[in-house]
């Protein structure tokens, strides 16, 4: 190029100039209350229970007046004969519920997704009538039912009430875990020479097993929390945890009474936390990695 010669250049492309959103600081404001409604919210909800939980430690007998922190009500729950007899008609009537209504559940599940057959709908239909019907008609239409087969009230009565309706939430676990899964991996272990039932217990079942554990466990937080039902059921003897806890209120709150709602909380938690691990689990059945 000559010295001096003038030299054009294209001016630099920056695309077009995007406006500012209009309503930025309306939008700010509303997401600011929404914050501030939802923490509302969770206090709301939760505030109660840390309050018990604080209080089950409290030294003094009455359980608004805070005056140190102990487990001594924690110590004095080991001593109290009807509560640990409460605890183990608990325990003895969710393990049995449980066991019961998961076997029950995973077959209809197996049959619901499996098959085709008359009355399936309304088959299904009725799979979710326990879980909508109210506690309290379940409860009365159940003692009703006993009554008039002249059931005797005890424990045995409190699980078939349990387990008519914890088997739905087995069913619809269970039956979730089926909607995908890969029907080939069946097919080729039966060209392999398996049976139906070591096809079952070797390539289905290990498949499907985070369902039916998690619906396990679901079984277990709401046989062993349930109070509603149970109280209509109970016959002499089989006094639940939650009974006994609602029997202890009627004569005033304790620290004990919180110490023993404390535990069965972090129970609660620690069942549904696990259970909630196990429907997540990464991966489903017949899925390719």
């Amino acid at each position: 190029m000559a010295n001096g010669e003038n030299i054009e250049t294209t001016p630099a492309f920056h695309g077009p100039k995007v406006p500012a959103p209009r309503g930025a600081a309306p939008f700010q404001w509303e997401r600011g209350f929404l914050t501030a409604h939802s923490w509302l919210v969770y206090f709301f909800l939760y505030a109660p229970i840390v309050v018990l939980i604080v209080l089950s430690f409290n030294d003094g007998r009455h359980a608004a007046n805070w005056e140190g922190f102990s487990f001594r009500w924690y110590a004095k729950l080991m001593e109290n004969k009807l509560l640990i007899k409460s605890v183990k008609n608990s325990l003895l009537i969710a393990g049995a519920t449980t066991v019961l209504s998961t076997i029950v559940g995973t077959l209809a599940a197996l049959a619901l997704a499996r098959f085709s057959f008359r009355g399936k709908g309304g088959t299904q239909a009725l799979l979710f009538l326990p879980i909508i019907i109210p506690e309290i008609v379940l409860g009365a239409a159940l003692v009703t039912f006993f009554g008039t087969v002249e059931m005797r009230l005890s424990i045995w009565t409190v699980i078939l009430a349990h387990m008519v309706f914890t088997v739905s939430y087995v069913a619809i676990v269970v039956r979730a875990r089926l909607s995908g899964f890969d029907r080939s991996l069946e097919e080729a272990a039966m060209d392999l020479g398996a049976g139906p039932l070591e096809t079952f217990f070797r390539v289905t079942f290990p498949l499907i097993l985070p369902g039916v554990v998690a619906g396990a466990l679901l079984v277990f937080t709401l046989s062993i929390d349930d109070y509603v039902i149970t109280s209509f059921v109970a016959g002499v003897g089989s006094t639940t945890l939650p009974l006994q806890i609602y029997s202890m209120i009627k004569v005033g709150v304790t620290p004990e009474v919180n110490a023993v709602s404390t535990l069965l909380l972090l129970l609660t938690i620690i069942m549904i936390v696990f259970a909630q691990r196990l429907q997540q689990a990464p991966g489903e059945p017949g899925e390719k990695k």
